[in-house]
């Protein structure tokens, strides 16, 4: 039996209390949910699930688990579609995003809230750091993420440990900066897929908000198969970082060293930087 938490164990009993949304998306994960139901904190405010056009009964457990949720379908398909569609319908001061697939535990929910109450803008998922771990990476997977890591944090002078990991929660002020994708468009929208956690953390960084890491132990998927594909994924990421670092440069005078570490890996994968960067 999970044991019962709350979001505000460890705060101080004078500190105001802030109300926290936690947003749930999922694609054909019926039989994961009362797993996420049986761990999930009591105290949460509210939930947003995000049904990604599932041709299981993954809307109709929701409804039976959560029945007072906010309850939303996503307008086109790709998890960063599904989070923004949710992020829309949220109404939190703060917001936490997580999976659906029993990966990510809802009992590590406060440890999100403490650093954000503690002065964080933005609390980052970390399984690279002491308390976390995953039983769900592979050799390959965490390679690429390791690497992309590295260039993020070169290119954006960032400390991250993670950056492929999309268990975070953050202050609503923050999605000024983040700027998620429009859910009102028919047509695709870059951060539709994946590629959408390394968006979130790029735009955080550049935005100069305050980034705490938090530990986290990233548990197998209970039921069903993951639709990441590692290397079709990784390239959106790597695209992402370069997309999003011409946007920073405009604000900041890059150096020569860094478009030198990113124009190799842009050529590699067909990008024009010029022409992107006219077109961005």
């Amino acid at each position: 039996m999970a044991r019962l938490v709350s979001i505000w164990d460890g705060m101080p009993h004078d500190l105001k209390r802030s109300k926290v949304s936690v947003l749930i998306p999922a694609l054909n994960e019926a039989r994961n949910l009362p797993h996420v139901a049986a761990r999930m904190p009591t105290d949460i405010d509210e939930i947003v699930f995000v049904n990604g056009n599932s041709v299981d009964d993954t809307a109709e457990v929701a409804l039976q688990l959560w029945p007072d949720a906010v309850h939303v379908a996503q307008t086109r398909k790709g998890k960063g579609n599904a989070l923004a569609c949710g992020i829309a319908a949220a109404s939190g001061d703060i917001i936490v995003l997580m999976d659906a697939d029993g990966s990510t535990d809802p009992l590590e929910i406060p440890r999100y809230v403490a650093a954000l109450t503690s002065g964080a803008d933005f609390a980052k998922g970390s399984r690279f750091i002491q308390g976390g771990g995953s039983a769900d990476i592979t050799t390959f997977r965490r390679f690429g993420n390791k690497g992309l890591n590295m260039l993020v944090n070169i290119l954006f002078a960032t400390k991250y440990t993670d950056l492929c990991y999309g268990y975070n929660a953050l202050w609503r002020h923050c999605l000024e900066s983040i700027q998620m994708p429009d859910v009102g468009h028919a047509e695709p929208q870059w951060g539709d897929g994946f590629e959408v956690e390394t968006l979130i953390n790029v735009r955080v960084a550049a935005s100069d908000l305050k980034i705490a890491e938090v530990c986290s132990y990233e548990a197998n998927r209970i039921h069903g198969t993951s639709n990441l594909n590692a290397v079709r994924d990784g390239i959106r990421v790597l695209r992402t970082i370069w997309r999003e670092f011409l946007q920073a440069r405009k604000r900041v005078k890059a150096t020569p060293a860094l478009r030198a570490v990113v124009q190799p890996l842009a050529e590699l994968h067909e990008l024009d930087p010029d022409a992107a960067e006219q077109a961005s």
